[in-house]
């Protein structure tokens, strides 16, 4: 039994590594900036339009109506960072930038300023082409619109993609955040494991069983509350070392193009190694491309595909270039790099708790990680349920019986991951997770052109 472990752990290594390597990531990258001369530079040219139409409408009386069975256009998008703003914010930057130095935070400025564009065109494509059923409901997501898109001779890799967004819901989706949310309630309020296991698993329950309509109502008031916590708390933080601050972008700047940092360089994109081992964990700082997040855009009462998806822009604007960007600066400014590897912290979370601690008073740096990490992984757990809900499905074509015992099934996950400690788990969960985005990016660049005319015929409305 150990042996076939052994050859397991080995194969799925392999399996990793290309699917989180140089081809894979350049692939991801690359989707991006192609969508973005297609999309003629939208998050440039239109980036203050993007901004007053989706964080300025905030408060218009729209957002507050009724939209029936479908979620507002603030609760898709919120439903959306919930599943984005993650773990990863946290320990998956932080774990960035002990693999490759401060220059790993340069690189993942780049991966979000062309993956604005790879998720306003996810978005898009997910609106035009998604379903709605005899209730009024929408429904929709990658496997629709390769589906749909690309015709009925691609529903084959439309049903790979929602088979491995249906496994990776119980991965990265729960058994991960889990595990961090039962950390957490330990570390602040000394609940055993178990315990917090099953508190969380009546929470979800409650939740998830109400279906997307009430997901969408729990992240609209839970995730601006907890973005703004963290916010405020790195704010704190960057303040306190306010004199340290140009050093720290100088160090950004300058080590992004030494030879470590380009150590993985292709085709003349400098893809750092860091990157490539950080990124598996600091992809929920944007998502672009993976698919997940136009699944919950999907289900919003919006008409118009150009105007839910440029709150994909918005959504990768604050999720990588502020809230990572908040982190990167607190491990940089605390001096916790000087060690030289997070394994003196006991792991990427860790590190980013001594780096808060470095600065703030007392414990209450870790104080302030440990609540955002329990927010942040209950915000990731209500979201992905929903994805695994819409991929599973897609493939039981809405059979009411399989939805239910998936649901079930994920509601106890949680007690799984809030008492498990495999990191193999973890690691087939990674790779379900980012083996998502190959059907998703060949969909993306079939459908460029449908992602360009919806653009054009949306801006030119609006010159």
């Amino acid at each position: 039994m150990e042996g076939f472990l052994e050859l397991f752990t080995k194969i799925e290594r392999s399996i990793n590594g290309f699917v989180w390597g140089p081809i894979m990531l350049v692939l991801l990258v690359g989707t991006g900036v192609y969508l973005t001369f297609r999309t003629g530079w939208i998050q440039v040219r239109w980036f203050g339009y993007i901004m007053k139409n989706t964080v300025g409408s905030l408060f218009s009386k729209s957002g507050k109506k009724d939209h029936g069975s479908n979620l507002s256009p603030f609760q898709a998008v919120t439903t959306a960072l919930a599943g984005t703003v993650g773990t990863g914010n946290i320990a998956g930057v932080t774990g960035a930038i002990f693999a490759g130095g401060p220059g790993a935070v340069f690189w993942m400025w780049v991966s979000a300023f062309f993956g604005m564009c790879t998720k306003y065109s996810e978005i898009a494509l997910a609106m035009k082409y998604r379903d709605t059923d005899a209730n009024g409901v929408h429904k929709g997501g990658p496997m629709y619109y390769i589906e749909r898109g690309l015709g009925k001779n691609w529903k084959w890799l439309a049903v790979i993609f929602a088979i491995l967004g249906g496994l990776a819901s119980f991965g990265i989706g729960n058994i991960a955040q889990s595990s961090e949310i039962a950390g957490a309630l330990n570390g602040l309020f000394h609940i055993p494991t178990l315990a917090g296991g099953i508190i969380l698993t009546v929470v979800v329950a409650v939740v998830v069983i109400g279906g997307v309509k009430r997901i969408g109502q729990v992240t609209s008031l839970l995730v601006p509350f907890m973005a703004i916590f963290y916010i405020l708390a790195g704010i704190c933080v960057i303040v306190l070392r306010i004199t340290d601050i140009p050093a720290a972008f100088a160090a950004i700047f300058t080590e992004a193009f030494s030879l470590k940092a380009v150590e993985g360089a292709i085709f003349g994109i400098a893809i750092m190694k860091a990157m490539q081992n950080g990124f598996a964990r600091g992809v929920f700082s944007n998502e672009a491309g993976l698919g997940s997040a136009p699944i919950a855009h999907a289900a919003s009462s919006t008409e118009e595909p150009a105007e839910q998806a440029i709150w994909g822009v918005f959504e990768v604007f604050i999720d990588t270039i502020v809230i990572c960007t908040i982190t990167s600066l607190a491990v940089i400014l605390s001096g916790v790099l000087e060690a030289g590897s997070t394994s003196v912290y006991g792991g990427n979370g860790a590190a980013a708790v001594a780096a808060f601690n470095f600065i703030l008073p007392g414990t209450l740096g870790g104080t302030v990680i440990q609540i955002s990490l329990l927010f942040f992984a209950l915000s990731t757990i209500l979201s992905w349920s929903y994805y695994g809900e819409r991929c599973w499905g897609y493939i039981s074509h809405d059979n009411k019986a399989v939805i239910m015992v998936y649901k079930v099934i994920f509601v106890l996950f949680c007690i799984v991951g809030a008492t498990g400690s495999g990191q193999l788990m973890w690691d087939i969960s990674d790779t379900l997770n980012g083996a998502m985005a190959i059907p998703n990016l060949i969909a993306l660049l079939a459908l460029s052109s449908v992602v360009a005319k919806i653009t054009k015929d949306y801006f030119d409305r609006k010159k």
